[in-house]
């Protein structure tokens, strides 16, 4: 344990996780303008690839000594397998099909997912009403999913992208429950370092087809400050907190602060981007809100 992580008390934890989700939750509509000027694979390539960078050489920095036993590589891999390659090419995909309001609130639904897959691993029981507040949040999503009110071609575009976000909400839920064995063991910052350097060289390989065919001269100003905000902010910054949060809190109170992340992205992207939800888009978001709240309910002992 570093002496950062042991000098954090539960207040400055409270407000780092809080300053996570007013970055994550701005960073959707930073994103999808982005992308209206730049490939998905592109984005992620760009962002992960600086960010990678960045951490590792403020691991060094702050840690000096960043090494990591040779049994803990596989694990790291698992992890940097879920939490980045799977996360990063589902979410940006799904982002670049969807609106950004939505995809919050889908990728809301990763405490729920933490909760499903604890309870299979048995490191947490249900109760009813967590288990009414999974049904609800399930019916919440099919309703958003199936109420974009658009022509058939562009609704079946968008349910694609809210099914990958979906997708990588899932792959989150299990990056958070598995990264806690490795927080324990190492700092939050050298574990978050290597966990994206590992794979940060597979995203770019796979993005070799994008990044050909982009169109660099297209790309504007704000465009580029939105790629640095979602590198050193969004990836460098978030993922830091929440790597301490899990480590510090646990992972189920650390998920709980997703509930807060779609009203930030919502609020945003009307904001920005225009977005404005329908009635029925309205009741499909409150159910997942409200689901996910009960889902993770745990009465006062």
């Amino acid at each position: 344990m570093s002496a950062n992580d042991r000098s954090s008390g539960p207040g400055w934890m409270d407000a780092a996780l809080l300053m996570a989700v007013l970055i994550w939750g701005t960073n959707f509509s930073i994103v999808k303008f982005a992308l209206a000027e730049m490939t998905p694979m592109s984005y992620n390539a760009l962002r992960f690839g600086g960010a990678s960078v960045l951490t590792l050489l403020f691991a060094r920095i702050v840690e000096r000594n960043i090494r990591i036993d040779r049994r803990d590589w596989g694990y790291f891999l698992l992890l940097s397998l879920i939490g980045n390659l799977l996360y990063e090419i589902l979410y940006i995909n799904g982002l670049a099909l969807s609106r950004a309001g939505d995809s919050s609130l889908i990728l809301s639904t990763a405490p729920i997912w933490v909760a499903i897959l604890g309870t299979l691993t048995r490191q947490e029981h249900l109760r009813p009403v967590n288990w009414a507040g999974i049904t609800l949040s399930f019916a919440g999503l099919y309703i958003l999913l199936s109420s974009s009110g658009k022509g058939l071609i562009e609704q079946r575009g968008t349910t694609l992208g809210g099914l990958l976000v979906l997708a990588s909400a899932m792959c989150w839920a299990f990056y958070t429950l598995l990264l806690r064995r490795m927080v324990q063991r190492y700092s939050t910052l050298v574990t978050t370092a290597w966990v994206m350097t590992i794979t940060t060289p597979v995203l770019v390989l796979a993005a070799v087809p994008d990044l050909l065919k982009q169109n660099w001269q297209a790309i504007s100003s704000r465009s580029w400050l939105g790629l640095a905000y979602s590198t050193v902010m969004a990836i460098a910054v978030g993922y830091t907190i929440w790597s301490t949060g899990v480590k510090r809190v646990g992972s189920a109170r650390t998920a709980v602060y997703s509930y807060l992340t779609p009203l930030v992205s919502v609020t945003f992207a009307w904001i920005t981007l225009g977005e404005v939800m329908r009635p029925l888009q309205g009741l499909g978001a409150g159910a997942i809100l409200l689901g996910v709240v009960l889902g993770r309910y745990r009465p006062a002992r």
